[in-house]
């Protein structure tokens, strides 16, 4: 953004010294040096010919739809917080519950679920948890139950609709299911999901011995301030309601959705908040990150990684390949991430092998809240925590989070293979 007249800029003596410059750099942190790594690593494979160039080729055709869908519908999702369309909705449902805190758990539930299965689990974890931690001053809410239900469901309610999470798409791709016949085989798995994760948010951190009060404190609602503000809220929410709502219509090319609903909401912001659009709103460090997992991890597994992916998941097409397949997702997801665990798995199991296939997607979907590093959704959660003060308590989030990996997981696995 550009200097105020009048700020440093215009007054030289007030202009940041040679040692404090380096703080500018602090923002290209740790996680965004290991993104970048990975992508010359990737690179490198290429280069020197350990991946073929025509694999790696055939790998960036299959992730190009995948990579525009990510960064329109971030884009989407980043410009509809903006306008405070998930602002409302969050202080409208703290209303909605009346100050009673059962209520408010459901509605929470209903929100994150929605959010994440509807716009995809990185929006859960970059948009709706600041703004739900954000809700818990105003409304003297505990914040840990509100973070912890965003980031539980932002892994535990991606298994719906391939929009919910990235693996999803590979996997819908991998057995040939558009939306509404991918929706139709996972229903049972994230129903039977959803319901053990609120069985075990409530246990751990939502029953009257896990909070501070009986009662919580309505907020006031958040209304525009304006009406250029009012228009941008109701576009911003038309176009993600037109994305939903194109999902089961283009089936295969939902990407062409998140398009469309993209640029409805930046021409809104074009016209009437210009300065809101920056470059920083593409989200290239996952794009980033997805394109370096997408030339590793295939080199890695022409090197022993297959192997040892074989080993552990084996062939059988009945219920011990599948518990299998899962049980190896869930744990290389929290050793490493889920999405390399999914794409190095997704690669041993035999293409007849729909039930395994979803199964080691159900693992890598449901199982990476363990670990802090075990997805993407639950590492930006807990940052945000960290930035709002929030402490997570590592010993309980590790043991409560390995409880609810085993008990969702295994029971999705037994709903698809019953009623998938």
């Amino acid at each position: 953004m550009p200097e105020p007249v009048g700020s440093a800029a215009a007054n030289p003596s007030s202009s940041p010294s040679t040692s404090e410059q380096p703080s500018r750099w602090a923002r290209f942190g740790v996680l965004d040096r290991v993104r970048v790594a990975l992508l010359l690593i990737g690179l490198l494979c290429v280069a020197t010919g350990l991946l073929p160039r025509e694999q790696a080729a055939d790998n960036m055709r299959r992730i190009g739809p995948l990579l525009l869908f990510l960064g329109s519908v971030i884009v989407l999702a980043e410009l509809t917080r903006q306008a405070k369309v998930f602002d409302v909705i969050a202080h409208r449902l703290a209303i909605l519950g009346r100050g009673n805190y059962p209520a408010l758990f459901g509605l929470c539930v209903l929100f994150a679920s929605a959010t994440t299965t509807l716009l995809n689990l990185d929006t859960t974890a970059v948009l709706l948890t600041p703004v739900v931690l954000a809700l818990a001053a105003p409304a003297r809410i505990a914040p840990l139950p509100l973070a912890m239900t965003t980031l539980w469901l932002a892994n535990t309610a991606s298994l719906l609709l391939p929009v919910s999470n990235l693996t999803n798409l590979l996997a819908a791709d991998r057995v040939a299911l558009d939306a509404t016949e991918f929706a139709a085989t996972m229903w049972a798995p994230q129903l039977v999901s959803t319901a053990v994760t609120m069985l075990c948010l409530w246990i751990f951190y939502w029953r009257r011995g896990r909070r501070d009060a009986d009662r919580y404190l309505p907020p006031e609602p958040v209304r525009p301030e304006n009406p250029g503000q009012r228009a941008l809220m109701y576009t911003t929410a038309s176009a993600c309601v037109l994305f939903i709502v194109s999902i089961p219509l283009l089936g295969d090319h939902i990407e062409i959705a998140a398009t469309l609903a993209a640029v409805i909401a930046v021409g809104a912001f074009a016209i009437i908040d210009r300065r809101a659009l920056r470059w920083s709103l593409i989200p290239w460090r996952l794009l980033v990150f997805v394109v370096g997992l997408f030339l590793v991890v295939p080199t890695l597994s022409r090197f022993g990684l297959s192997d040892l992916m074989h080993a552990l998941i084996g062939s059988d097409s009945g219920a011990e390949g599948a518990y299998r397949a899962a049980g190896a997702g869930a744990a290389l997801s929290n050793i490493a991430n889920n999405l390399p665990a999914y794409t190095a798995g997704e690669a041993v199991v035999p293409v007849e092998n729909r039930d395994q296939l979803l199964a080691l997607l159900i693992g890598t979907n449901v199982g990476p809240i363990i670990t802090p590093w075990a997805s993407l959704a639950t590492l930006l959660c807990l940052e945000f925590c960290r930035t709002h003060g929030v402490r997570v308590p590592m010993t309980r989030f590790v043991v409560t989070g390995a409880i609810l990996a085993i008990l969702a997981t295994t029971s999705a696995v037994a709903a698809l293979l019953v009623l998938g």
